[in-house]
């Protein structure tokens, strides 16, 4: 099992909301209205942890180990939404989200493939450490930068946990994983190609709420992400870039093959369909070679 290992990983580095966040460096002449407001948004954003472990623990039923480890990651991703609401607690009361703002982002996940869901939430850990890295740059104000440059590291953290996962659904489920993971891995390394922030908390996950079915889509203001992105931390091609690059070096370290683009790895993840197929039809006595899709 890897959950007890990884809590004390976990429990080793965990800070500590009273003492390790420098709230009497406080400047208020570096907080902007426009700030506040994105506290708030990341703050709410963070707290749809609490359906992400729902559905984490409902399509992980079989997966006791698994299961257990969302006991800390909950904890830690409740925790950075609790953090979150303390600085404007403390310096923007007025902006401080209402239980009911913080309700509105809990809704019921479509069951997913266990296996995609794991590498989307890989992929969104890698995202998210660069988005805070980012948003750490861009604020002024010290103890807000301190917050994100903590919360980044803690992204980095769990982007790794879910790492250790993934290689041990690749010891017992073979192509069957490496197939899943590298499906997600060309759609989330693939976001300069569409229109959209591709994140877990931006994607459709119930069909019957559609078009209210994303979390950012039941924020106080929905068009928020976009904006924080383009306007205000700039997350450009540059730190795009880098988000790219991080997820093809780990598939490269876990599938222990080279993937220099996102076309390198949508070929494996091609010659990977191709492969099962052909083990299917195997298995059911055929002989036809399938097509690659």
């Amino acid at each position: 099992m890897l959950y007890p290992e990884l809590f004390k990983q976990l429990e080793a580095v965990r800070w500590n909301m009273d003492t390790d966040i420098p709230w009497d460096k406080f400047d208020a002449s570096k907080l902007t209205d426009d700030q506040a407001r994105t506290i708030k948004m990341n703050a709410i954003t963070e707290w749809s942890a609490l359906p992400a472990t729902e559905m984490f623990l409902r399509d992980n039923k079989d997966d006791s180990d698994f299961s257990a480890f969302m006991s800390v990651w909950f904890f830690e991703e409740q925790k950075h939404s609790l953090v979150l609401m303390e600085y404007l607690r403390r310096f923007r009361p007025d902006m401080v989200p209402t239980e009911a703002e913080l309700h509105e982002v809990r809704f019921e996940f479509d069951p997913a493939p266990a296996l995609e869901t794991l590498m989307l939430h890989f992929c969104g850990e890698i995202r998210l450490n660069h988005w805070y890295r980012r948003a750490a740059e861009w604020h002024t104000e010290p103890v807000i930068k301190a917050i994100y440059e903590t919360l980044s590291r803690d992204e980095a953290r769990h982007g790794g946990a879910y790492l250790r996962y993934m290689k041990r659904a690749m010891s017992k489920f073979g192509d069957e994983a490496k197939a899943a993971f590298a499906k997600v891995g060309v759609l989330m390394a693939s976001a300069r190609r569409t229109a959209q922030a591709l994140h877990p908390t931006n994607l459709h996950v119930n069909a019957k709420l559609f078009p209210r079915d994303t979390i950012q889509s039941r924020l106080p203001d929905p068009e928020w992400l976009e904006r924080w992105l383009d306007k205000q931390i700039q997350f450009d091609s540059v730190w795009e870039n880098k988000v790219v690059e991080r997820i093809l070096h780990n598939m490269s370290l876990l599938m222990e093959r080279s993937f220099a683009s996102v076309q390198e790895l949508n070929r494996f993840r091609k010659e990977l369909t191709q492969r099962l197929a052909q083990a299917a039809q195997q298995a059911q006595g055929g002989d036809a070679t399938p097509q690659a899709i």
